[in-house]
């Protein structure tokens, strides 16, 4: 079980489970709640209605009835997805996940929970993978989905399904009776995300490999053990060529950053710029590739912004990663 393979859970941990009404949350929802005394911890509900469909309000009603039923408290928050993803410049499934992980920190915060858990499959990890891997990822993009997930806000996000099937889950759904509720857009091929899920992984199957969400879900494996052995190792380079850190800015040396091999100095550069903004989402090869070439050509009078949050530059022999104060 993931739960004690991956020590997700611990005795007196709080956890927020994210429930939209569908079959993975619901499952998720109720099998933690069915551990609940064994595990000795307390759950919290945390629903998002993103005023899409018209069906929206009656899978908020099903979940907090359902709630109320076990007696778990459940937090609702609504939010127009369409309008805020005009107002911010963002896509619709973008907008939505990004409302949902605020609202879920939000509730953790409120209730002093300390972990949030979400109903990913190994599924959806295929799906992320070969998302990813469209996109040309590296390594990082291969591992997909984290089963389990510090955040720098002390919070831990854990994934218990992530090595379940949606069959499997689906399949405990109709056991137990819980009747979940179906996202018919899931079933509309007009994101990327559901345009691998229903043509690009059923064709795999048929034409390939009829296992090929086993076989993935191993490349992702590997992929992330690779990936940790890697920070590991950034970890360490890092500390031998840090000169000074604080809140502001990191600097590191830039003659012994030089001479690190090319692939070392991708994952120290990625490490610092999240030690310095509390991520690297968002930073592509491409940014990575410019600032490793700043620093071999050691200009210094040129600096790098990967994104708004933080400016890179090279002075009398140092690596300055500053924060990037912007007014508003």
């Amino acid at each position: 079980m993931a739960i004690q393979k991956y020590n997700l859970i611990q005795k007196g941990d709080k956890i927020v489970i994210g429930v939209s009404g569908g079959p993975d949350s619901m499952c998720l929802l109720n099998c933690l709640f069915c551990m609940k005394e064994i595990l000795k911890i307390e759950l919290v509900v945390a629903h998002i209605n993103h005023m899409l469909r018209g069906e929206a309000e009656e899978e908020t009603k099903y979940v907090q009835e359902f709630c109320e039923k076990i007696k778990v408290p459940c937090f609702t928050k609504y939010a127009n997805i369409t309008k805020l993803s005009q107002e911010q410049k963002l896509g619709k499934e973008e907008m939505g996940r990004k409302v949902r992980y605020e609202f879920f920190e939000e509730v953790a915060k409120k209730t002093s929970s300390n972990k949030i858990a979400t109903a990913h499959n190994s599924n959806d990890n295929v799906e992320t993978v070969l998302m990813n891997l469209l996109r040309g990822s590296g390594i990082s993009g291969l591992k997909g989905i984290e089963m389990k997930l510090n955040r720098n806000n002390g919070l831990v996000y854990i994934r218990p399904l992530l090595e379940c099937e949606r069959i499997e889950i689906e399949e405990y759904c109709k056991e137990q009776e819980l009747k979940p509720k179906t996202d018919q857009t899931n079933l509309e091929n007009i994101y990327t995300r559901n345009k691998i899920r229903n043509e690009l992984i059923p064709y795999l199957q048929k034409e390939f490999n009829p296992n090929i969400i086993q076989g993935i879900n191993r490349l992702s494996e590997l992929a992330g053990e690779e990936e940790e052995y890697f920070k590991q190792i950034a970890n360490q380079t890092y500390e031998t060529i840090k000169i000074g850190e604080n809140e502001k800015e990191i600097i590191l040396d830039l003659q012994k950053f030089n001479k690190l091999s090319k692939v070392i100095k991708e994952k120290v550069l990625l490490y610092t710029i999240n030690k310095v903004i509390g991520t690297a989402q968002g930073i592509s090869k491409i940014h990575i590739d410019d600032v490793i070439r700043l620093c071999e050509n050691n200009i210094g009078n040129k600096y790098l912004t990967p994104n708004k949050k933080i400016k890179i530059f090279v002075n009398k022999g140092k690596i300055f990663l500053k924060k990037n104060f912007i007014s508003t």
